[in-house]
């Protein structure tokens, strides 16, 4: 077996799943028996492997299958069809909102899967096959694939969500400058999330819709209801996209009314300390004919004095309505 081939299956009529050897892998995606065969694109070997073992293949869907950025997308072509589906990028150290993407060629006979970074589902279903479940055939293979994405994306949706309700509470009760980077991230993921949840949710409602033998009805149902989970986070996401735009105006909104609450305190303290400013200085000159000077109680008598200013100044501060 080539190193680009990660897992190779073969599905023989009423026995469990068993894996293929190398030397068998392009008879068995060539012939009546149904067969899956996932690669890593990243392989070098890759291509010329697609090219040399599956040149049946319509050369637009060898181009697919390799292509370096992809989107979700639905393509028929004659008894099969290229599918392009994205999941939550579990990878360590990875970003989640980074999304992974599956590509597939899968007809009646066979499933060929192709992706650049490792996806979980895919290994999680090669687990599945080698226990003796899993799907039994081309439709049961891709509703399954679906759903397993779907679920992820689901889940991290939700976590999304419960985190904006924190950060909500949050700049309502205690804002801070901190909050301005997480509200951002939050953003982000929204719009990544929603950029490819459109494609991916139009992609299922055509999959779902396609008349290929190898789709069974509970196989479209499933498919149907994956493509009602992408409408659905497509929402949730365009919702929370506004929402953290609605929350970072709020939280800009309360950080400068505190800012100016702050420098609105220091024009007061300003405005009352800058006529004693200007009397202590004035008395504290070392000139002759200061008045007091020669008087023993003079600073208890000037001390008095910058106190009944403090007070006429105070007064008319709150006459103004300033405080």
């Amino acid at each position: 077996m080539t190193d680009a081939i990660e897992y190779a299956f073969a599905f023989d009529k009423d026995a469990p799943a068993r894996r293929v050897p190398g030397a068998d892998i392009a008879a068995v995606l060539e012939s009546e028996t149904f067969g899956w065969v996932h690669l890593s694109a990243l392989h070098p070997e890759t291509e010329g492997w697609i090219e040399g073992q599956l040149d049946y293949l319509d050369e637009t869907i060898t181009d697919a299958l390799i292509a370096e950025e992809t989107r979700p997308r639905f393509t028929p072509i004659g008894v099969g069809a290229l599918v392009i589906l994205r999941g939550i990028n579990t990878n360590l150290g990875a970003e989640p909102d980074d999304m992974v993407s599956v590509r597939l060629w899968i007809d009646a006979n066979r499933v060929i899967t192709v992706s650049r970074r490792p996806v979980p589902a895919l290994h999680e279903m090669a687990e599945a096959f080698d226990r003796g479940e899993g799907p039994r055939d081309a439709g049961a293979f891709i509703a399954t694939i679906a759903e397993m994405l779907a679920d992820r994306i689901d889940l991290f949706a939700q976590a999304a969500d419960d985190e904006a309700d924190a950060l909500e509470e949050m700049v309502i009760d205690r804002p801070s400058r901190d909050m301005r980077e997480r509200l951002t991230d939050l953003r982000m993921q929204a719009v990544r999330l929603r950029r490819y949840g459109i494609p991916q949710r139009d992609a299922l409602a055509a999959l779902a819709l396609a008349e290929f033998e190898w789709l069974s009805p509970p196989d479209r149902r499933r498919l149907s209801e994956e493509h009602d989970a992408m409408v659905r986070l497509v929402e949730d996401m365009e919702a929370m996209r506004e929402r953290m735009t609605l929350l970072r105006e709020e939280l800009s909104g309360e950080l400068s009314e505190r800012l100016n609450r702050n420098m609105y305190m220091l024009s007061i303290l300003s405005a009352v300390f800058l006529p004693l400013g200007f009397l202590t200085g004035l008395f504290g000159i070392n000139l002759a004919g200061m008045p007091g000077a020669q008087h023993s109680g003079a600073f208890w008598i000037f001390s008095a004095a910058l106190v009944v200013v403090v007070g006429v100044q105070l007064l008319i501060i709150r006459r103004m309505n300033w405080i």
